[in-house]
């Protein structure tokens, strides 16, 4: 099997609110031609594109065609699509590279969150006979599942202002949350390059090589499962580092504070490695990239120098349902 390498990062700015389309088109156009000019290539030189995005957060069936246009009509490309946040995308990109149909890939990811009440389209994800019905959004489920950890003494207040870095008398926005408990509103974009061996080295002097990575899912009934802990992040980190949880870097996608909690137990994080140094989804959360970002930037200490080997966690569905682990180590 080939070895595989994240060679390029790029991400548009996080902002509250961009006037542009929802597609994306506008958010993915500098990110693409910051990895075209990072890594001296053209569009032609990408064998494969796989994207990572949500129609029910676009407002249109088939938003992900029109953010194609941020590719380019020419030349004709191998392009395909998930609808969920694009670690996925680049799990079906890594595939690809794996079986001998590419060298090169070039994962992307966008939303634009602020065109919506997104509280209200993520409750789009829930059971659609059962729980959907009730109109519980997002924040109100992620509310009972730290709640359902403040009261069995998982963990305390405390311990999630400590992971926001914020203050217990900042008033309640949605007991028991304060407003630091919760990720922001963002749009954003971002994209990685993917390398198979010797391409990669020729593309970058210090590939991040992608040495496990795994996805794992929880039932889809909240009542069927325990919601203060995630066998299936504890299932994929499982699979990725082979037991071995000695990171310099670790990346998790928690877009509320107690959710980091849940996550470094369900890993295994020792207490030295540092957490989400880049601000994690509490700093910035722009929906279907935000997953993809913390490959990224966890790549990106491997690139730079900055670690040796690192982690990164993405996760999609209501109170952490799907989560994927990836694994990176220079070489």
């Amino acid at each position: 099997m080939p070895e595989i390498a994240v060679v390029g990062f790029a991400h548009a700015p996080h902002v509250p609110e961009t006037h542009g389309t929802t597609n994306g088109v506008e958010m993915l156009v500098p990110c693409f031609q910051q990895l075209y000019a990072d890594l001296g290539i053209t569009k032609s030189d990408i064998d494969f594109w796989c994207s990572g995005s949500s129609d029910y957060l676009a407002g249109r069936a088939f938003s992900f065609i029109s953010a194609i246009d941020a590719i380019g009509a020419v030349p004709p490309i191998n392009e395909s699509h998930v609808e969920m946040d694009a670690a996925w995308a680049l799990y079906e990109a890594w595939v690809k590279l794996r079986s001998g149909q590419a060298q090169t890939a070039l994962v992307y990811g966008f939303g634009k969150s602020s065109a919506g009440t997104l509280r209200q389209v993520l409750t789009q994800q829930l059971d659609p006979y059962l729980v959907a019905p009730l109109g519980v959004d997002a924040v109100s489920l992620a509310g009972l599942q730290a709640r359902a950890g403040l009261d069995s003494g998982r963990w305390s207040e405390q311990d999630m202002a400590a992971v926001a870095g914020g203050d217990l008398q900042s008033p309640y926005v949605a007991d028991p949350f304060r407003a630091h408990d919760i990720a922001p509103i963002t749009d954003g974009a971002a994209a990685i390059v993917l390398a198979v061996g010797d391409r990669a080295r020729e593309l970058c002097e210090r590939p991040a090589w992608i040495t496990g990575i795994a996805h794992n899912i929880d039932a889809q009934a909240l009542g069927g499962r325990d919601l203060t802990r995630s066998p299936s992040t504890t299932a994929a980190a499982k699979a990725a580092t082979g037991g071995n949880t000695a990171f310099d870097i670790a990346e998790l996608h928690a877009p509320f504070s107690h959710q980091q909690l849940i996550l470094a137990e369900a890993i295994g994080l020792s207490a030295s490695t540092v957490v989400n140094p880049s601000g994690g989804a509490l700093a910035a959360n722009p929906m279907f990239s935000a997953g993809l970002e913390r490959i990224g930037h966890a790549a990106a200490a491997i690139m730079s120098g900055a670690a040796n080997r690192t982690l990164a966690h993405a996760t999609s569905g209501p109170a952490l349902q799907q989560n994927l682990v990836a694994v990176m180590e220079v070489q």
